[in-house]
């Protein structure tokens, strides 16, 4: 539990103007708690008003995704399932094409990705539904349907759009990024990604019944069909949240929940909260190597798909594919 904190608070001091641990802690606490001694007013800005907001955002969208990928992965019983898998991703994309292929403000293009994101999962909920019945399978068709036409959606406004300033903004935003984080970003994804991880969290005993027949999981006492809906609604707003605010960050939702399941086993009682902690640590990370590396910023998804095939190839190698 400490370790994100840590890391958090080690990487407020890196980049360009340079804080050490003790530093970073010094100006949090003159600012918001006037105690201890006094700090630069450029250590402030810096820290404060520049880097904290993003260390924040990125934790938060670490947890959010980490914690929505091990769900989904229990509810549809397949490691390779992400939060890409059910459409919304790629929904929420497409929301963030429009709004920026119009040139609106960066408020409105996190509100146009956050409910394309979930027009996507109505739509996949909607063609999944045959004869009054939803399946596992149908379920998963549907979402990877649903996620080429937004794909193709988002493909179609690439080339329409003007090619000096709409086009590298809609093809920036799509490869991830951390760089345009406010405060005022912040106030839009926390709430739907708080309320869904507490969601998530309270449940945590119950996704394991998931992995059981519904037969079986009935017999305990469990409406199987309420529980997958409440589950993939708390993955659908913390996937849609997070490409609102951050563009689309793969990877993450991917590969945290085998690593949480490799070192923690697949008791999602001990999975799920290791998982948060994970992907925190691992987000905050690589947002910190995205900015710091080079002296312009490398977008995110980069650098997860850079560090995360090859992880996910020595894990392969290390289980033999035996989750």
């Amino acid at each position: 539990m400490a370790v994100p904190f840590i890391t958090g608070l080690i990487c407020l001091g890196m980049g360009r103007y340079s804080l050490s641990l003790t530093e970073s802690f010094q100006v949090l606490l003159n600012h918001f708690f006037h105690f201890g001694e006094s700090v630069s007013q450029q250590a402030v800005t810096v820290v404060v008003n520049m880097r904290l907001p993003r260390v924040l955002i990125a934790m938060l969208c670490g947890a959010g995704l980490a914690i929505a990928g091990i769900c989904l992965q229990s509810i549809f019983a397949n490691p390779l399932v992400s939060p890409d898998t059910i459409g919304v991703a790629s929904g929420a994309s497409f929301g963030a094409a429009i709004a920026l292929a119009i040139g609106v403000n960066l408020w409105l293009v996190q509100w146009s990705a956050l409910l394309f994101g979930l027009l996507a999962l109505a739509l996949t909920y909607f063609v999944s539904t045959t004869k009054g019945e939803r399946t596992t399978i149908m379920l998963v068709l549907s979402g990877l349907v649903i996620s080429s036409l937004f794909q193709a959606g988002v493909s179609l406004i690439k080339y329409v759009v003007d090619t000096e300033e709409r086009l590298p903004a809609i093809t920036y935003w799509l490869m991830g990024s951390l760089s345009n984080t406010t405060y005022r970003s912040l106030l839009v994804c926390f709430p739907f990604i708080a309320v869904s991880m507490v969601v998530v969290y309270l449940l945590r005993w119950k996704t394991n019944l998931l992995m059981l027949t519904e037969d079986e999981a009935r017999s305990l006492g469990v409406n199987v069909s309420r529980l997958r809906l409440l589950l993939i609604l708390a993955a659908t707003f913390i996937t849609a949240a997070v490409v609102s605010v951050c563009g689309q960050i793969g990877w993450v939702g991917l590969l945290i929940p085998h690593v949480s399941r490799m070192l923690f086993g697949n008791n999602n009682q001990k999975a799920i909260p290791a998982a948060i902690s994970l992907g925190v640590t691992f987000l905050v990370v690589i947002d910190t190597m995205a900015r710091t590396m080079i002296s312009s910023e490398i977008p995110i998804s980069i650098l997860t798909a850079i560090i995360g095939a090859p992880c996910f190839i020595f894990l392969l190698k290390r289980t033999g594919g035996n989750w």
